[in-house]
């Protein structure tokens, strides 16, 4: 027997419903197939974990298919199951099967299958955007991604990299990466997506360390961050493709102690992401900011376009 027949009859659980008891269920290894990235993209689903996460997919208008709780997790929450939909199977199990179909040690008590979300950019084309070039951390992506999110982007390319909708990704994101749009971009092919972009007035901005690759980026506030803007991102190891240099119109850094080498990307990205919103609100920021006026700096910047 994979179930026991125990049941919950508890008013916040809603109808009976059986007690998962096994680990060797069926269920358990559907669960434990979305812990891979390859069966995500086959089957069009990802896992949630965590009442966060569920709390997050149901704000977005998010369905999950199937909800996998614990009976004590169930007690707790009963108006948030009231809150699911009818097309939403709800199964409950024994924290012991939850924890083997989880990819954390200790679930919080709920797990769910929630579809692959596909946002859209905005039709008109997107102002703010945000590439990174093969960040490879989920943490530092699903940071990335929250911060993202909170900076007012409209639109992320990802060439090659960390899965976005792996768990620890959208945990790391709050969220966010169920939110935004993302694309997913071989290598190869964010060269010409930089191109297209920037023929239709998008400024590449890309963030770097000062050196022999990179000579001569100015300080991230001297852009204005107002104009249509791309930031580019790179690689936690070893940054910017140099194939990209071609496609980027300006190079800006993050003025810091010498007494590190560099930032962790997740931690730079705050700074350049929520600068667009801090030059929006002082007073007096003159337009030529970041267009060839005093203390800016636009296409000339790179190699007299």
């Amino acid at each position: 027997m994979c179930a026991a027949t125990a049941a919950s009859d508890d008013p916040a659980s809603g109808p009976t419903v059986e007690l998962i008891t096994s680990r060797r269920n069926p269920l358990v290894g559907r669960l434990r197939l979305l812990h891979d990235p390859r069966q995500r993209r086959q089957s069009e689903s990802l896992l949630l974990e965590g009442t966060h996460l569920l709390q997050e997919a149901l704000a977005l208008g998010l369905i999950p298919e199937l909800l996998l709780a614990t009976p004590a997790w169930v007690r707790r929450h009963g108006t948030l199951l009231a809150a699911l939909p009818a097309a939403t199977r709800v199964r409950q199990a024994e924290p012991t099967v939850l924890e083997a179909a989880a990819t954390t040690r200790s679930p919080d008590g709920v797990l769910a299958v929630l579809p692959t979300p596909s946002p859209r950019p905005p039709a008109n084309g997107a102002r703010f955007l945000l590439a990174l070039d093969r960040i490879q951390d989920p943490g530092n992506l699903g940071t990335l991604l929250r911060t993202a999110l909170a900076g007012g982007v409209e639109e992320v390319w990802l060439a090659e990299g960390a899965d976005p909708h792996q768990p620890k990704c959208l945990r790391a994101s709050s969220g966010a990466a169920l939110a935004l749009p993302i694309e997913r971009l071989e290598t190869d092919v964010l060269a010409d997506r930089l191109e297209g972009v920037r023929r239709r007035g998008v400024l590449v901005v890309a963030a770097v360390l000062p050196g022999p690759a990179w000579p001569d980026p100015h300080p991230y506030w001297c852009h204005d961050w107002r104009q249509p803007t791309l930031l580019l991102l790179g690689n936690e190891g070893a940054g910017i493709d140099p194939a990209l240099a071609p496609q980027i119109d300006s190079l800006v850094t993050i003025p810091h102690s010498p007494a590190v080498e560099s930032l962790n990307v997740a931690v730079a990205a705050a700074p350049l992401l929520l600068e667009r919103w801090r030059q929006s609100a002082v007073e007096g920021l003159g337009p030529g900011v970041g267009q060839g006026g005093a203390g800016g700096h636009d296409r000339t910047d790179r190699s007299g376009r």
